[in-house]
C-alpha cells in the first residue's frame, strides 16, 4: 500500500534537507514523496533538486500560501494514504511510517494520528513542549483537544469526501479541516500512543501576539462556518491544555 507524503516549503533553506532526509530514511519504502515549493528565492530549490532522484514530484511555482500549497500536494498524491510533513519538521525515527501503515494494513481505519513534540530550532533533541494526544471521543474538540496535524495520516478517499483546506483561513485552516473531518463525518480513527513528529519552535500561527489572536479568531470562525456551536469554555480549555504541554 502506497503512502504519499507532502512537504510544502517557501524560503527555508535552513531546514528543508532535514525534513527530506527524515522521509527518505523511513524503513517503509512504498512512499510517494511530493515537495511543493512556493517559488523560493533563496537556496531552497537548489537543495531540493539535489534529492530529485528520490522525490516523486517536485513543483516550484507561486502559491497563495501554505494551505494552497498543501491542497496542490493532496491533488497530486496517488497514494492510498496521505501525510503532510512541514519543512521545519522531522519524523521522530525511521519506523514512524512503518508503524502508521501497519494500522492501515491491519485495521479498517480511515485516519491514524499520534503525538508530537516541539523542539528548539537548533537542537532536534531539546524538547520544549510535549503534545500528547488521546483517542477521539464525542466531546474531543469541545474539551480543547485537536490532533497534532503533522501527525495525522488520512486515506485519500477521505479527502475526496471531506474536501481540502479552506484557503480563506490564513492561520487555522488545519484546525477547521480537522474539525470538519471529525465532527461532521463518521470516519474511523486510530490514535497511536507514540511520538510521530518533532516540530521546531516557530511557525506563523505562534509567531506573534497578533497571529495568536487572529488564529484564535479563525478557530471560533471554524465552528461557525461548519454550523457548530463552540462551547463557552473552549478557549480557556485550549489555553490550559497548551500550558500543560510545556516541560518545566
Amino acid at each position: 500500500m502506497k503512502i504519499s507524503i507532502v512537504t510544502v516549503v517557501f524560503n527555508n533553506e535552513a531546514t528543508i534537507s532535514t525534513a527530506i532526509d527524515s522521509v527518505l530514511s523511513q524503513t517503509y519504502k512504498d512512499i510517494e514523496y511530493i515537495v511543493i515549493d512556493g517559488k523560493s528565492t533563496d537556496g531552497t530549490l537548489q537543495i531540493i533538486t539535489k534529492y530529485s532522484s528520490f522525490i516523486a514530484k517536485i513543483i516550484s511555482e507561486p502559491d497563495a500560501g501554505i494551505y494552497d500549497a498543501m491542497n496542490k500536494g493532496i491533488e497530486l498524491a496517488t497514494g492510498e494514504v496521505i501525510g503532510i510533513l512541514n519543512s521545519d519538521d522531522v519524523y521522530a525515527d525511521e519506523n514512524v511510517l512503518s508503524d502508521v501503515m501497519k494500522e492501515f494494513h491491519e485495521q479498517s481505519v480511515d485516519m491514524v494520528y499520534g503525538d508530537l513534540v516541539y523542539v528548539k530550532n537548533n537542537d532536534l533533541n531539546q524538547i520544549v513542549r510535549v503534545w500528547k494526544s488521546e483517542n477521539y471521543y464525542d466531546n474531543f474538540f469541545e474539551d480543547g483537544h485537536v490532533p497534532p496535524h503533522p501527525s495525522l495520516f488520512i486515506r485519500k478517499k477521505v479527502y475526496d469526501q471531506v474536501g481540502r483546506f479552506n484557503q480563506t483561513m490564513r492561520l487555522a485552516a488545519d484546525y477547521e479541516f480537522m474539525l470538519r473531518l471529525f465532527k461532521l463525518h463518521t470516519f474511523k480513527s486510530k490514535y497511536i500512543n507514540r511520538l510521530f513528529v518533532k516540530m521546531r519552535l516557530g511557525g506563523a500561527t505562534n509567531g506573534s501576539l497578533k497571529n495568536i489572536i487572529n488564529g484564535n479568531r479563525e478557530i471560533l470562525s471554524a465552528w461557525q462556518i461548519n454550523k457548530l456551536k463552540a462551547p463557552l469554555l473552549l478557549m480557556p480549555k485550549r489555553i490550559y491544555k497548551r500550558l500543560t504541554q510545556f516541560i518545566k
